[in-house]
């Protein structure tokens, strides 16, 4: 099931986007035990990203070689465990997390690549930036530190049926991607799409996209994962 899920995936982005990009497939890989993630890896997968520093900690030395990622909430007093160690942190959602990743970066004498993580849909429950303030933000993170580096934005959707109005948030996305872009920030990724909804977001302008059941099936929280 693994490798034709990741044949499925693979051969659905192989073409790129409508923007002329290539799409970065992030396996999301929560939940999933080395042995499955290095299955995956063996499959076609390059890019795998975990939700929960524990996690990352517990499995980066057991995968094969490939590019890792950290896509969850991250707390600054765990910024330590993933600075300089992972390829891209996609999920910086305050100037104080921007800053204390730049000052461990800058003990470690590394550059951090990051995306600021975006609060598109305005909800609540959700962390991230508001839309309004990204240019806000992305100005100040790129001014004052000098440690990170901003490589684009990331986005996770409302859960919504309405796919007019996510279509929309995607636009949103994009073309505040682009103008940024255009006005000399080192962009490359927009990281939206998950397993629910990959498809539109690429339609609509993705270029990176995080999938866990798409690929994986169905977690198991049952039991000790």
């Amino acid at each position: 099931m693994l490798k034709d899920n990741v044949k499925k995936v693979l051969d659905e982005i192989a073409d790129g986007n409508n923007f002329g990009e290539k799409i970065t497939l992030v396996a999301a890989t929560k939940m999933q035990s080395a042995e499955t993630i290095n299955s995956a890896i063996d499959c076609g997968v390059t890019v795998v990203a975990e939700n929960k520093v524990q996690e990352f900690r517990e499995k980066t030395a057991l995968l094969s070689p490939c590019r890792q990622h950290f896509i969850g909430h991250l707390q600054t007093n765990k910024v330590k465990y993933v600075v300089g160690k992972v390829e891209l942190i996609h999920s910086v959602d305050s100037v104080n997390l921007a800053s204390e990743i730049n000052a461990y970066a800058e003990k470690r004498g590394v550059v951090q690549d990051i995306l600021l993580e975006i609060n598109v849909g305005g909800e609540t429950s959700k962390s991230g930036f508001p839309f309004f303030d990204t240019e806000n933000a992305v100005k100040e993170i790129a001014d004052k530190f000098k440690n990170v580096r901003i490589k684009g934005l990331m986005a996770m959707m409302p859960i919504s049926e309405d796919k007019e109005y996510l279509a929309s948030l995607f636009d949103k996305m994009r073309a505040l991607y682009d103008k940024l872009k255009n006005e000399g920030q080192p962009f490359t990724y927009l990281s939206m799409g998950m397993s629910e909804d990959y498809k539109t977001a690429i339609a609509h302008g993705s270029n990176m996209i995080r999938l866990g059941t798409a690929l994986f099936g169905k977690r198991n929280y049952g039991g000790n994962n």
